[in-house]
């Protein structure tokens, strides 16, 4: 265990560093009042708004987003094409704002799949908020764990073909290092709305340490103030990294 991983398993009541949501229940909410997908997904895009500014003001360092996964291709066509235009409208609409407020934005994922224009415009967001020095709010699109984690491993792959890095160097701090957000703090809390109790291919890796909290609530009904409420639960947590509650004690005594 590393001296950061005894520091927080010490700290029960310290705020959660890194903060992971994956946003699910935009459909359900829609149907529940008789709209249409993309009208829930629009709603989603105020909670996106609320919970920003909230992770911000409460100095959440990074606020990880899944917002489109590898898999979501498979839902119906019309809606995969709404969720293109509202991701471009976003990306046209709330960057300069993100940009204003010192957000830096990164978007992870594999960008083969969009729209060269969707393209230019994830690089020129992430190019105008590049050197600011506020959250770091990162978005998970067209992304999935395993497609992380064999992307690393690719890569790994091709530094040892390349003589560049000897195979018995190959291990988890190796792998850590190609892994996505492998710059930003370890996950502390990983949030999921709607009810479910899954991860869905999110953060594969990067969860593994991670604490969970499953919201009931629909993602267009998640806020600042549900926010709080997942912070303030995760604050009551012990987390303890694979040792028992009595050495965490003592650790912290």
């Amino acid at each position: 265990m590393t001296d950061m991983q005894l520091r927080d398993a010490n700290a029960t009541s310290s705020m959660p560093r890194h903060v992971a949501i994956i946003m699910d229940g935009n459909n359900r909410w829609a149907r529940a009042r008789g709209l249409s997908s993309a009208q829930g997904h629009r709603a989603g895009v105020e909670s996106l708004r609320a919970v920003i500014r909230r992770a911000a003001e409460r100095r959440v360092e990074t606020l990880t987003l899944f917002a489109f996964s590898s898999e979501n291709w498979r839902r119906p066509s019309a809606e995969v094409s709404a969720l293109m235009e509202l991701f471009m409208l976003v990306l046209k609409r709330e960057v300069k704002k993100l940009h204003d407020n010192g957000i830096r934005l990164t978007i992870i994922g594999d960008r083969r799949r969009f729209s060269s224009s969707l393209q230019k415009h994830m690089q020129r967001a992430e190019a105008l908020t590049r050197d600011n020095p506020g959250m770091h709010l990162v978005v998970a699109a067209n992304y999935g764990g395993r497609w992380d984690i064999a992307q690393a491993a690719r890569r790994l792959a091709q530094q040892v073909a390349d003589g560049r890095l000897d195979p018995e160097a190959v291990d988890e701090s190796a792998l850590d290092r190609e892994i996505c957000l492998s710059q930003d703090a370890p996950i502390d809390l990983c949030i999921r709305t709607s009810g479910e109790q899954r991860i869905s291919n999110f953060l594969l890796w990067q969860l593994a340490y991670a604490e969970f909290y499953f919201s009931p609530e629909l993602w267009p009904d998640f806020d600042g103030d549900s926010l709080d409420v997942a912070l303030d639960a995760f604050q009551q947590r012990q987390r303890r990294f694979g040792m028992s509650q009595q050495q965490v004690e003592v650790q912290g005594a």
